[in-house]
């Protein structure tokens, strides 16, 4: 890695050392376990006086290279890959909790992850508050003596709120609180939430880093004091990531740039069009003027990401109509592919919430959510137009 290179170039050059084969592509390294030299490199080993790989559930090659990138890109000192992007949200939380603790989240997050908080925390007794995403002036009167960590999207999902993390970062400052930003519908890329105050930053892999809907995984990336945390509770409960998935993901984040710069022009492009549209009722895009935080979007993020959110006028009937009218994009849960895809929250990714606490996290009946992908723009209007016609 070069810190004079910019971030195009360290995401393509920061890769492991060549073996004695001078590979110019690194290689898989398929392998459980690795061996050692003699009884005494095993015991050294073991005894965390050498830094090396003992067991793909701890490190692997693979992963090393992939965390190494995401680190370097969001300016971490440390990381940890995971299987799933929930398995690093999970990981992360449960490391550093402890029974009796207290966590303030932002009401607007992803439905699997309001139900950590709603529904297993509580059986080892973390409990939970939650502050308006639109409104951080509800957050410090929440805090308590037991409150231990802060968390947010920013961008939200799937309403793509925007949350001042410079304003959340001073607060957790200022009471001594862990800071962990869920960034991933923006990507490094678009922003670096540590540069704010975050001292954690998570990621989805599933999503924009591997781009083409190919593999699972996650990844944690921060301070080296949390982050030996994390990676303690996590190398004994073993959601690590394969070594294949890594290999992927490290490959994929060579044209991060270049695909979400295609991302961003084709999601605002859409955005201009169905904000005049006559069967929307509103549009949600970071980089729209009309976005209630569009200034603050500008402040942190370098393009407005991938995911326009939108509601059909009619409701839920008319939802479903535009649903079943879909012929190009693909409905599905996913996202940040390089295939466009729409998708009902309300009846998917935050359908285990109730109505109330879908109407308080900005959830309508009528809400859609595109993940915008790479295809021509004009074919992904058309295919939009005809289904709202």
């Amino acid at each position: 890695m070069n810190q004079k290179h910019k971030f195009e170039t360290n995401a393509i050059r920061n890769q492991l050392k060549r073996s004695e084969n001078l590979e110019h592509s690194v290689p898989l390294y398929l392998t459980s376990s690795f061996v050692f030299e003699d009884a005494e490199d095993m015991r050294a080993s073991f005894a965390e006086e050498k830094e090396r790989n003992i067991y793909s559930r701890y490190s692997n090659p693979n992963s090393s290279e992939f965390i190494s990138k995401v680190c370097q890109m969001e300016g971490a000192e440390e990381g940890f890959a995971f299987a799933s992007g929930m398995a690093a949200v999970f990981s992360t939380l449960a490391a550093l909790l402890d029974s009796g603790d207290h966590v303030i989240s932002a009401r607007s997050i992803f439905g699997s992850t309001h139900s950590l908080f709603q529904n297993f925390f509580p059986k080892w007794n973390i409990s939970h508050s939650y502050f308006d995403t639109n409104d951080l002036d509800t957050l410090e009167p929440l805090i308590t003596p037991k409150t231990k960590l802060i968390y947010a999207e920013t961008p939200t999902n799937p309403g793509v709120d925007i949350l001042d993390m410079e304003v959340l970062g001073q607060m957790a400052k200022k009471h001594n609180l862990i800071l962990v930003i869920d960034n991933c519908f923006a990507s490094p890329y678009l922003q670096q939430p540590i540069k704010f105050g975050a001292d954690l930053v998570i990621h989805s892999g599933t999503k924009l880093m591997d781009g083409q809907g190919r593999v699972l995984a996650g990844i944690t990336v921060g301070t080296r004091e949390l982050m030996d945390k994390v990676y303690r509770f996590s190398r004994i409960t073993g959601p690590a990531l394969s070594p294949f998935n890594a290999w992927v993901l490290s490959k994929s984040l060579e044209t991060l740039a270049v695909r979400v710069d295609r991302h961003c022009e084709n999601a605002l492009k859409l955005a201009y069009y169905l904000e005049g549209h006559a069967k929307v009722n509103w549009v949600k895009y970071p980089f729209l003027k009309s976005h209630p935080k569009h200034h603050i979007a500008k402040k942190q993020m370098k393009a407005g990401g991938c995911v326009v959110a939108f509601e059909v006028k009619g409701g839920l009937t008319a939802g479903k109509t535009f649903f079943d009218s879909i012929q190009l994009l693909s409905l599905s849960a996913n996202l940040g592919d390089s295939r466009s895809i729409v998708t009902h929250p309300a009846s998917t990714t935050h359908s285990k919430l109730s109505v109330k606490e879908r109407q308080e996290s900005g959830i309508t009946e009528g809400m859609v959510r595109i993940s915008v992908g790479l295809e021509h723009i004009d074919d992904i209007i058309a295919d939009i137009s005809q289904a709202l016609g």
